[in-house]
């Protein structure tokens, strides 16, 4: 087998764990007891996907979604930032 089978048979082995994954977040976003809950699932599921662009920029070669997947990351950072001054009540700049 050459490098780019194993690597693609890598990525079709976890497309599972990644759907069952999204679907589990996804039901805890909804459901969620409280609303940490929900903005905790809402962030690892921004993190899954930025992990699965990176996965996507392999297996199709194309080096440009690595950026998008990291300022992705960044972004969700910043928003996750801002979530939590706005739960606890304070001002950005605090």
């Amino acid at each position: 087998m050459t490098g780019m089978t194993e690597i693609q048979m890598f990525i079709i082995a976890i497309l599972p764990i990644y759907v069952a994954a999204f679907i589990l977040y996804t039901l805890r976003a909804l459901r969620g007891p409280s609303i940490s809950d929900m903005v905790l699932a809402i962030d690892a599921m921004s993190y899954d996907l930025a992990a699965f662009l990176v996965i996507l920029a392999i297996y199709f070669k194309q080096p440009i979604l690595i950026p998008v997947a990291i300022a992705l990351a960044l972004w969700i950072y910043s928003l996750d930032i801002y979530v939590s001054k706005y739960l606890e009540g304070k001002e950005l700049g605090e």
